[in-house]
Formats: structure tokens, sequence, C-alpha cells
């Protein structure tokens, strides 16, 4: 099961899945109604785009990330699941 991304796609997955049989599911592009987490990589995106001033180094967008993870509501967890 993928999302057609192109790490998904790329010749060498393609072969590992046919040399071990593995049938892939349809799946389409960008579905957050059947991936959850979906909808809170989205919230996570917006939460820290608006900060001012933005994370400009690869720490400071970490540190970004984990505050609003641990801001996150553990009800909007609740009501994705």
């Amino acid at each position: 099961m993928d999302d057609n991304a192109r790490p998904h796609r790329a010749l060498l997955v393609e072969e590992f899945l046919e040399s071990e049989d593995i049938r892939r599911m349809d799946w389409p592009d960008r579905s957050p109604d059947l991936n959850p987490i979906e909808h809170v990589w989205d919230a996570q995106g917006r939460a820290i785009a608006t900060r001012n001033p933005p994370p400009s180094t690869i720490q400071e967008m970490k540190t970004a990330f984990l505050n609003e993870w641990d801001q996150f509501p553990q009800e909007m967890i609740n009501c994705l699941i």
C-alpha cells in the first residue's frame, strides 16, 4: 500500500516487491481520510508556519516541531482514530 510517491515507485522498490511476490493495493494520492496521521502533519506544518520568526535552522525546526507536537490536543487525535 502506498500513495504513489516517487520513493515508493523506484525501480529498486518495484524489483523487490516483484521478487517477494508482493502485490500493491490501490491507494489514492493524498487521502487523509484513509491515513489519519496526514491531518496531524498538516496541523503541525500550519502551526510551525505561523511562528515569528520562522525556524531558520534544522535545530530550530526540530525544536519547533517538538514543541508543537507536545501542544497538540489529544482530543483531536482521538477524533482521527
